[in-house]
């Protein structure tokens, strides 16, 4: 720091000591405080808002995902399940397009037309419940000796089951398709009005394959019923029956639209 120059010294041609101590006071002056714009302090309020709302997704994020944690090998094995789903509607626009191309090209369209229509009502029969079914598929048996499980979870199974390829799937004894519904809980637990106990058995068709790890994904069916102290037991099988039946219902309002 500066002081003033030594006796016998005199000052820096043209500069005084007043002078130079009173540039110091306006340089201190014009830095502090620092004086903030209204538009300034506006932007800076919006780029905090906008840091603490990405802070706060990021860690609810992280916070609340199933496969957060979740071993690479699960990873894996989601990633495989998705691609699985692809590839089933790939196989089934190509069905299709096959279909429409034999028709297209088959000599005799209307025996065509027949055969690939008795097909259909063969696939909606099974879908709507009405004939019985066969084919590989798993089993999945829910034990509840604790009276924990609710008609959620098992409607969740269900769900998860759909999603993985399930064609036709029945539980202690009652068909379940695209209509059913599941009421009620331990001792009063109902599919469609008819009331089914402990354990739940799940007779499902389709690809073992693509079933069996659609439960036991992270955060999965089989884990959610464990947490809840039930059991949760899956089986793949090569032959899967799937027999119970629902009577076909007659619509009562709704008209086929073809002339």
């Amino acid at each position: 720091m500066a002081g003033p120059p030594p006796a016998g010294e005199p000052p820096a041609a043209g500069v005084s000591v007043r002078d130079e101590q009173g540039g110091r006071r306006r340089l201190v002056s014009a830095l502090w405080p620092p004086r903030v714009t209204r538009a300034q302090l506006v932007v800076a309020l919006l780029l905090f808002g906008l840091g603490l709302g990405l802070a706060i997704q990021v860690s609810s994020t992280s916070d609340n995902s199933a496969l957060r944690g979740a071993r690479q090998e699960d990873l894996v094995r989601i990633l495989d399940e998705l691609d699985d789903r692809t590839q089933r509607l790939e196989d089934e626009k190509a069905r299709l397009e096959k279909q429409r191309s034999e028709l297209e090209s088959s000599s005799d369209q209307a025996e065509e037309a027949r055969k690939q229509t008795q097909e259909k009502e063969r696939q909606l029969g099974i879908l709507a419940g009405t004939i019985a079914a066969e084919g590989p598929g798993i089993t999945l048996s829910v034990g509840d000796p604790t009276g924990a499980v609710e008609s959620d979870m098992l409607l969740d199974a269900i769900q998860e089951l759909r999603a993985a390829g399930a064609e036709a799937i029945q539980v202690n004894g009652v068909r379940v398709v695209a209509d059913s519904y599941f009421t009620g809980s331990g001792d009063d637990m109902r599919i469609d009005g008819t009331k089914v106990a402990a354990p739940y058995v799940f007779k499902v068709i389709g690809k073992p394959e693509d079933l069996e790890p659609a439960l036991n994904i992270p955060g999965g069916v089989v884990q959610t019923l464990e947490k809840e102290q039930a059991t949760a037991t899956v089986e793949r099988s090569a032959k899967i029956v799937v027999d119970a039946l629902r009577p076909a219902k007659r619509p009562d309002y709704a008209q086929s639209s073809s002339q």
